[in-house]
């Protein structure tokens, strides 16, 4: 029987991975798209605000059943694994095309190693050390690729994925070894209950949302995107996702960010985007150091 549940698990798990990395890898088009009518900070909030509403039949039932850590707990799940990323992601691909946006987020899996080895216990092996090496050179390569394909021109925008991916990292350590007994629907939809209020506020209150919604032509197909990328690529990838933490490794759970790259750059050349030859360097340097770093990692 033990033996019958460890299969499920492993075909559950690679199945999981494969849907998030098609959710996800499509989420940076979706962002572009929103970008054309509305600011960073607005596609940011309205993902977030969207993702939580269609969660609140299941949040506001469940809210009620955990104690104050619990609820303290799941703040920061919702700040570090939704709210910031959300904001971090639109604002770097003002500058940056999806498709390298989507590369560069597949750092995430070192920076969950990194993050494991300062706070929960996991021990980073010389593989790992190595791996970050490679990736960090790629990560180089393309912050400093000219648009005319030579170097010397820093981009210093790549370094609102790398926040984000860091953000990624302390979160996927958080869900595995604090919410043990947490069912991941309830880590998903009270995380994201918390985040409401704020980016509710902020969008209402702090940007020109509602009068781009009356005036601008494009404003309610932006909206279109924006929805789906919160519906589905906020709420319900999280879920999956939180599911697979729970069943699998942190680190396998964050390889998805091995196959995000590949969808990311489908869409992006689907869309007309041109990566340079050093863009593909780059990226190649950081797959081969994420595959190399992640090849291995042990709990002390």
């Amino acid at each position: 029987m033990a033996r019958q549940t460890q299969v499920q698990h492993h075909l559950k798990s690679w199945i999981s991975l494969f849907i998030l990395a098609i959710i996800w890898g499509s989420s940076f088009i979706l962002i572009k798209k929103g970008l054309l009518v509305f600011s960073a900070g607005e596609v940011g909030a309205f993902r977030i605000v969207s993702a939580a509403f269609v969660l609140l039949p299941l949040s506001l039932g469940r809210i009620k059943h955990l104690s104050k850590k619990q609820i303290r707990n799941l703040f920061v799940v919702g700040l570090v694994g939704s709210f910031i990323p959300a904001f971090l992601f639109a604002e770097a691909q003002t500058q940056l095309s999806s498709s390298l946006t989507g590369i560069l987020n597949a750092l995430t899996p070192l920076f969950v190693a990194i993050v494991g080895a300062f706070f929960f216990g996991t021990k980073i092996t010389k593989r790992t050390a190595l791996g970050l090496a490679i990736a960090f050179l790629g990560v180089f390569i393309l912050i400093n690729i000219r648009q005319g394909g030579g170097f010397g021109q820093l981009n210093g925008y790549v370094f609102y994925v790398l926040l984000a991916s860091f953000c990624y990292g302390i979160n996927v350590n958080i869900i595995k070894y604090w919410f043990v007994a947490l069912k991941p629907v309830e880590i998903t939809a009270i995380s994201l209950l918390m985040m409401l209020p704020i980016a509710l506020i902020y969008l209402l209150v702090g940007t020109s949302f509602s009068f781009k919604l009356t005036y601008e032509t494009d404003a309610w197909e932006a909206l279109a995107y924006l929805t789906l990328l919160g519906v589905v690529g906020t709420a319900a990838a999280l879920i999956i996702f939180n599911g697979l933490v729970k069943i699998a490794t942190p680190v396998f759970a964050s390889s998805v960010t091995y196959l995000i790259p590949v969808v990311a750059v489908f869409w992006g050349v689907i869309d007309g985007e041109v990566l340079l030859f050093g863009h593909y360097i780059g990226m190649g340097a950081i797959l081969l150091g994420v595959w190399i770093g992640n090849k291995k990692t042990e709990k002390t």
